[in-house]
């Protein structure tokens, strides 16, 4: 069985704001494989199925993004399972729009709600996806940036890349964490010089 939880907040006013991906990558999921996510557990909305052929357990935490690892591993412990059958996704703005990157363990860097997980969990020894929505033009207040509604294209980009973790999370059970990373991990082209 796997846990997969995607890291956001909850409430409408954040509903479509980049800090909401790992919730759009989760709901993108669940329509998937036919999976409510709508149980509250584990200060989690969770949902219970298949993907791939594979138990899952589908999650949002319903805590602020910041206490989002007290969540992770309420729900870890009721399932009994350890970091090696959790799989995390949140949002990155270290990573342009619409790249996603695939990763076996590694430091949650700036993103608070990662670095939630991590502590809670003891260790970064979990997989996890992350969804990039990255500015392309210097910001003042980061924090602001990802918690501002999208505009019209960034939500089409947000589109296809919950799309594309779809795809990559139905590999990643049935092929592997290296055989999606292999597929996923693009580098970004560099930039065109005038």
């Amino acid at each position: 069985m796997r846990l997969i939880v995607g890291l956001g907040n909850p409430g409408p006013e954040y509903q479509w704001t980049p800090h909401n991906l790992g919730f759009l990558a989760v709901d993108e999921i669940a329509n998937r494989a036919s999976i409510h996510v709508e149980r509250p557990e584990g200060k989690a909305l969770v949902g219970l199925g298949k993907v791939a052929g594979e138990e899952v357990i589908l999650a949002k935490p319903q805590t602020s993004m910041n206490l989002s690892g007290i969540s992770v591993r309420d729900l870890l412990e009721k399932y009994e399972l350890g970091p090696e059958n959790l799989l995390v996704m949140w949002d990155e703005r270290d990573l342009p729009w619409g790249m996603i990157r695939i990763a076996q363990n590694g430091r949650p860097g700036t993103h608070k709600g990662a670095k939630s997980v991590t502590s809670a969990m003891g260790t970064q020894e979990f997989a996890r996806l992350r969804l990039g929505c990255g500015p392309d033009h210097p910001v003042g207040d980061l924090a602001a940036y990802v918690l501002r509604p999208m505009k019209k294209a960034d939500l089409e980009v947000a589109s296809e890349m919950v799309v594309e973790a779809g795809d990559a999370v139905e590999m990643i059970l049935t092929q592997g964490i290296a055989a999606a990373m292999n597929k996923y991990n693009r580098r970004v082209p560099p930039a065109e010089q005038p």
